[in-house]
């Protein structure tokens, strides 16, 4: 397999091409988009050695005091922040229904580096404030996870 997975709180290491999946969460609640990405990438990578970099943590405890003083809870966001900067390219998906209030503000964060391409469905309720960031920065935005995850094998021939 020409793919391999890092979740939180794992070391950040990767000697290729490395993918991180910024977006709707909902505190684990929302749909698992980052496995339907996992699976089309397995698909596809076939021609490169690819690091996805999934900060859906598999042991979350949703009774975490989200403070900086809580480990477990800055663990978690500092391993986040390790992973955005040292990925390649961030995914980033806004699911209509949701508020995703941090990934709006890894958007925010890392809309000047050009390796940043934009989900945001119809319906988002900040769409336009989204639509008119990644206009402004030059990033791809598209309606649809299918949408984007077509256009992957676009970008500087990932797949």
């Amino acid at each position: 397999m020409n793919l391999s997975i890092c979740y939180p709180p794992h070391p950040i290491e990767t000697s290729h091409f490395s993918i991180f999946l910024a977006g709707t969460i909902d505190m684990g609640y929302s749909r698992n988009w980052q496995q339907e990405v996992i699976a089309y990438l397995s698909k596809q990578a076939i021609n490169r050695k690819l690091t996805i970099f999934n900060p859906r943590r598999k042991d979350w405890d949703n009774s975490w005091v989200q403070d900086i003083d809580n480990p477990d809870f800055n663990q978690q966001v500092n391993w986040e922040l390790d992973a955005l900067e040292t990925a390649d390219l961030i995914i980033l998906y806004l699911e209509k229904d949701s508020k995703s209030p941090i990934s709006l503000l890894e958007l925010g964060l890392f809309a000047d580096t050009k390796k940043v391409v934009v989900c945001c469905e119809k319906g988002f309720w900040r769409k336009g404030n989204v639509d008119i960031v990644c206009q402004r920065k030059g990033i791809v935005v598209v309606d649809t996870l299918e949408e984007m995850l077509r256009g992957l094998s676009y970008q500087g021939g990932l797949l």
